[in-house]
């Protein structure tokens, strides 16, 4: 049976709840068959998110790794395919440390790609119902933070781990005008269920042959 790690953000940017961390709970409560789930709340803060989970994984020892933040406005539940050596924060994270191009690792290679099967885990989402699409940007705040962490701390300290960052739209409650796409935390919950399950089901370095692609 494959262990998994899911992570999820505390809310951040004046927000009462973080989605993330909802989806997450929620896969853990209810895990798939075949799979144990642990999640834990990374905070959103600079260095204190990777430290927070470097020692996650060294308590559950996962086989695959899921974190997991907020991106509002975004539709549907995006795989990240790559994360970037790079913060620069265009708000302060919960701590109030507003980085400015500095390296997430001083040192550190220039980019990390997800070790998770990023377009079977699309297509899993999506079968379940719930839009899903491959992104090429985590962005430069807490979540490529996280994101970048993660990898490296797989290449360096985890390597019998795979793993890799989605973002989640708003929760409805978030969108208080009704003119941004939000979905249901359940709904979310489902299709990443269906997305770890077929990130167990594929083995190690291989993904489906699909378009994911993007021209801009």
């Amino acid at each position: 049976m494959a262990h998994v790690l899911i992570t999820g953000f505390a809310p951040f940017d004046g927000q009462q709840v973080n989605p993330s961390w909802q989806a997450a709970s929620l896969v853990a409560a209810e895990a798939p068959a075949g799979l144990t789930v642990t999640a834990t709340e990374l905070p959103c803060v600079f260095g204190d998110s990777i430290a927070t989970l470097r020692d996650a994984i060294r308590v559950s020892r996962p086989d695959l790794i899921l974190c997991l933040g907020q991106a509002g406005g975004r539709p549907g539940v995006t795989v990240e395919r790559v994360a970037i050596n790079l913060d620069d924060a265009r708000i302060p994270d919960n701590a109030g440390n507003q980085p400015i191009d500095e390296p997430v690792v001083p040192g550190g290679p220039a980019a990390y790609f997800s070790t998770l099967p990023v377009k079977a885990c699309v297509a899993a989402l999506r079968a379940a119902g719930v839009p899903a699409a491959v992104s090429h940007t985590a962005g430069t705040f807490v979540c490529n933070h996280v994101a970048y962490g993660l990898g490296h701390l797989i290449a360096t300290e985890f390597p019998h781990a795979r793993g890799g960052f989605a973002h989640v739209p708003w929760a409805p409650e978030q969108v208080v005008d009704g003119t941004a796409p939000a979905l249901e935390p359940t709904t979310v919950a489902r299709g990443l269920s269906a997305l770890l399950l077929a990130a167990a089901r594929t083995p190690e370095g291989h993904d489906l042959k699909v378009t994911e692609g993007a021209t801009h």
